[in-house]
């Protein structure tokens, strides 16, 4: 066998992975359909129905070889407006918007500035051919300015998270200002905050209520609040001018399916429809999560720590035998093994509250 010695040492560790077909009797705790939209019958039933009475139901090619339908433009147009950007461009996934994004920006001569725990497909990007890349310690803006200062790149590019992934924790605010004063490039990937945080639940730009400028790039996925599947890239006309001719998952990739999109547009005419409810639902189980696990969270992921890969495990299927499904991260994706709870909205308060008494005595403080 080629990769025995491999795969017994991830077993040996902790660290060995492995499918497992959703069993949807589970109260959900472990995914990231945070507005519980995956389960909403009424959106799926109106985009079919858009759906059936076209020509077609698939993009058939690639966004510039005859894929680009008017219901891709007519969502990035919503997507703008409800953003406040120039211009936009639907992908195929949030990992391929990451790699489109990283590839293509950074040329010879840039240096990317990546927070340390920026998503796994921004690092994978920064290793595809000779991009320089330097890492600053998770929302370190000190050591950010110092960095940015001492560069003498031609073009400096940022790469934050709105929300990271693992942690929950919001980026700073002072990056938005340190990009402006060296005139970098900031890109934010939203893919845990868009539809989250936020006065009218569009994420970090939202929350902070940060102006839209030239320099900035907002990438964020529809499959997670938005209950549907792919990506988009928020930015400047020059930008998504610049990314339609070199980033070649746009270029070289069919383009995002007709019914993931006019799903993912349908969500987001959702969202701004029922902000009201959908905060003040995001907010109660906040406030569960911090009376029963002291833990305070500003967006719905909350990590709690374990320590221990195999330990993790076993609260894991625990739970799981008790009707509870949660996320049981590891090494290397974090550096102590953590149970990652996700308060959806699509899981009722009371659900929320037996599931946190039950993991209270597990967590280190």
């Amino acid at each position: 066998m080629f990769y025995e010695k491999e795969l017994l040492a991830l077993k040996r560790s902790g660290r060995y992975r492995s499918r497992e077909v959703v069993d949807t009797a589970l109260l959900d705790f472990a995914s990231n359909d945070y507005l519980g939209l995956s389960h909403n019958k009424l959106l799926h039933e109106q985009t079919t129905q858009t759906l059936s009475k076209l020509p077609l139901h698939s993009p058939k090619a690639s966004l510039l070889v005859n894929g680009y339908h008017q219901i891709h433009k007519d969502f990035e147009d919503a997507l703008c407006e409800a953003n406040g950007f120039e211009d936009a461009v639907i992908v195929g996934s949030g990992f391929n918007a990451n790699i489109a994004l990283i590839e293509a920006l950074v040329r010879r001569g840039d240096t990317l500035f990546m927070d340390e725990k920026y998503h796994a497909s921004g690092v994978l990007a920064s290793n595809i051919g000779a991009i320089d890349v330097v890492f600053f310690a998770h929302n370190d803006m000190h050591e950010l300015h110092e960095l940015l200062a001492r560069s003498s790149a031609k073009r400096k590019i940022i790469a934050v998270e709105g929300v990271y992934s693992m942690d929950g924790d919001l980026c700073e605010k002072e990056v938005f200002a340190l990009a402006k004063e060296f005139d970098a490039l900031l890109i934010v990937d939203e893919a845990h905050s868009s539809g989250v945080i936020g006065e009218n639940l569009m994420g970090i730009f939202d929350y902070y209520d940060i102006k839209v400028e030239a320099n900035h790039i907002k990438m964020g996925t529809l499959g997670k609040a938005y209950g549907s599947f792919g990506a988009y890239i928020l930015a400047s006309n020059h930008i998504i001018d610049y990314l339609l001719n070199r980033a070649k998952p746009l270029i070289y990739a069919t383009a995002l399916s007709l019914y993931d999109t006019l799903l993912a547009h349908n969500a987001l005419k959702f969202m701004q429809q029922n902000k009201a409810t959908l905060h003040e639902q995001i907010q109660k189980r906040q406030k569960i999560v911090e009376e029963k696990l002291g833990v305070k969270v500003h967006a719905l992921i909350v990590p709690l720590l374990v320590d221990d890969n195999k330990k993790v495990m076993q609260i894991k299927e625990s739970l799981r035998k008790e009707g509870y499904a949660v996320g049981a991260i590891r090494q290397p994706t974090v550096k102590r093994a953590i149970i990652r709870l996700i308060a959806r909205v699509g899981q009722s308060e009371e659900e929320l509250r037996v599931l946190c008494e039950k993991l209270a005595p597990f967590v280190i403080k």
